[in-house]
């Protein structure tokens, strides 16, 4: 793994593209990774603040994205039992999203990759490597 911080969460350089240009008509934004309402399982851009966060969501990490402010990520706590062992990366492509998330109107929408945490990554991130892997 080398030097690199273990994380959970991470976006393309074309999400980041989206993110800048959202960022500059709505001002700092947020994404909740969406538990089936709606538009199934995508995750869905709110201006932040706009969709309230609680005990019953986890902060999963901050976008780190050049030209924004830090953009975090949410989940439901129930959900996130599901997807612990996995890290996601916010994606674009071609296609019409969810009426409720940002980039609508743009053309686009948002999508979830995910791939499975090395034990290393797992273990950094206070997970139980190899045959623990269940939810925190």
């Amino acid at each position: 793994m080398g030097t690199a911080k273990a994380c959970r969460v991470g976006c393309t350089e074309e999400a980041a593209r989206l993110l800048r240009r959202l960022a500059e008509s709505h001002g700092p934004l947020m994404f909740h990774q969406s538990g089936g309402c709606c538009d199934g399982s995508s995750p869905m851009c709110y201006p932040a603040g706009e969709f309230l966060v609680g005990d019953a969501d986890v902060h999963l990490g901050d976008l780190d994205v050049p030209g924004t402010v830090p953009v975090p990520v949410w989940m439901a706590r129930d959900q996130f039992a599901y997807w612990s062992h996995t890290h996601l990366t916010i994606d674009v492509v071609p296609g019409r999203g969810s009426g409720f998330s940002l980039e609508a109107p743009t053309g686009h929408r948002f999508l979830i990759r995910s791939r499975l945490l090395t034990d290393e990554e797992l273990a950094a991130l206070g997970g139980r490597p190899a045959q623990g892997r269940s939810a925190l």
